[in-house]
């Protein structure tokens, strides 16, 4: 039997988010236990799992939320850096329920919050907070980014 093609293909590493804004335009950030940046919800997706049902399954895991991710807003191409491998990130856009109640996981999350745009530059790091600040422009624009490494026009010289 002749060996499918396919199975010779480079894997690429992915992950997808959900962006939850207020009505007063802040976003929900996370707060992880292991790093110091926080990040919006979301996280690896595994292996045979669709980008969108990661991103719900990691909202339920980190938020004890049952959320069906809205459209797509971003998908962020980031370069390989140190250890780890190139990746494409996903993020959709999500409704946070009214009456919701946050169970954070406390071996991986420490706190969440509402952000405004200062306090996404502040605690994310800066390729986050851009692929955040690019999310909320698709997330009023209608219209789905492409980003690479949470940027809109990159300059491929500098990789």
């Amino acid at each position: 039997m002749v060996p499918d093609y396919t199975a010779t293909l480079p894997a690429k590493r992915s992950a997808a988010a959900v962006l939850f804004t207020d009505g007063d335009g802040r976003v929900l950030l996370v707060e992880p236990t292991y790093k110091p940046d926080w990040e919006i919800p979301g996280g690896t997706v595994e292996r045979n799992e669709s980008p969108r049902a990661a991103a719900a399954r990691e909202i339920e895991e980190e938020l004890g939320l049952r959320v069906a991710p809205g459209r797509l807003l971003v998908v962020d191409w980031v370069p390989p850096r140190g250890t780890r491998t190139e990746g494409l990130m996903f993020v959709f856009a999500g409704e946070f329920p009214g009456d919701a109640v946050v169970r954070l996981p406390p071996d991986e999350l420490r706190s969440w919050a509402w952000c405004g745009p200062d306090e996404v530059d502040t605690r994310m790091a800066p390729q986050l907070a851009r692929r955040v600040r690019a999310a909320s422009r698709a997330l009023a624009t209608g219209h789905t980014l492409y980003l690479e490494f949470g940027e809109t026009e990159p300059d491929v010289q500098k990789r």
